[in-house]
């Protein structure tokens, strides 16, 4: 079974759109979170330590940004 994968972004976030990209283009399925649409979305972001967004999640890890350590976590997911 395969891990949900949830990114916290913001509407016209360069970075955000680059990671649902590279998600796409890997076949993961992803949920979109607007942290400027609900205050809840904006808490669960600030609860993995971040302050900003792009902020990918699967199970209890989270990464910010575009790193290393995003691809690290997708590969988790396949």
């Amino acid at each position: 079974m395969s891990k949900q994968v949830i990114v916290y972004s913001t509407e016209g976030c360069i970075e955000c759109g680059f990671v649902k990209q590279m998600l796409t283009e890997e076949g993961i399925p992803f949920e979109v979170r607007d942290v400027m649409k609900s205050e809840e979305y904006q808490k669960e972001v600030e609860k993995f330590g971040f302050m900003g967004v792009p902020v990918t999640v699967v199970g209890d890890k989270a990464v910010k940004g575009l790193t290393p350590e995003l691809r690290e976590l997708i590969a988790t997911v396949k």
